[in-house]
């Protein structure tokens, strides 16, 4: 497993303001849909293309253009819907799919509520958008439920991430087969005994969306 954390000031600059208590949930949305867009450009650095030539108004130009089958953009229900407007900017042509995933607070065990998934998902690569890489437990059992369907390989695209998660994720893919990426905009010190990042931007579902 490899895990990026984005060296960027435009990255830092808008996790900075993430974190601050007073940022409120419109301003918060705007800036994880921007710095998501920012993660997007490192996270699809080894998408996959196929080579291809086009007529400009002068000769012909050699390129590449995206391969099939697309990618697939997973957002982890239900803060991870406030990345997949910024993922899906950088990569217009990618397919959805959709993981309600919620955890247990007691235990701390990712448990899955919804699917909206392929079957199928052979010669895939897919980016699954968690805003919290805390545990790892969430993540993991994404992944896993992934690469059980047939993907091909997996990033994670994270706001934010504590190093035991991390920790977590490459004890359970220190032996897989398939690729297994975490990108995100910042590891920070721990988690406390409520399982939160420190120092973290709170819980990124209510920060988005307020609390329901």
């Amino acid at each position: 497993m490899k895990t990026l954390v984005v060296d960027h000031p435009l990255v830092a600059h808008k996790l900075t303001a993430l974190r601050d208590v007073r940022t409120d949930s419109p301003t918060f949305r705007r800036l994880a849909d921007e710095l998501v867009t920012l993660l997007a450009y490192e996270a699809t650095r080894d998408v996959r293309v196929t080579e291809a030539t086009v007529e400009t108004p002068v000769a012909p130009a050699h390129g590449v253009r995206l391969a099939r089958p697309a990618p697939l953009v997973v957002p982890i229900l239900r803060a991870g819907l406030g990345m997949l407007d910024g993922m899906t900017r950088l990569l217009p042509t990618a397919e959805v799919g959709f993981l309600g995933m919620i955890r247990d607070e007691g235990t701390l065990k990712a448990q899955t509520y919804a699917t909206r998934l392929p079957e199928d998902l052979s010669g895939r690569q897919c980016f699954v958008l968690d805003p919290m890489l805390a545990t790892g437990g969430t993540l993991a059992a994404a992944i896993e439920l992934l690469f059980a369907r047939g993907a091909e390989d997996v990033t994670a695209i994270c706001l934010l991430a504590a190093p035991e998660g991390v920790a977590y994720l490459e004890q359970v893919f220190t032996d897989s087969s398939n690729p297994v990426r975490v990108v995100t905009a910042g590891l920070d010190e721990r988690l406390n005994e409520l399982g939160y990042i420190v120092p973290g931007l709170g819980d990124a579902g209510d920060r988005l969306y307020g609390v329901v």
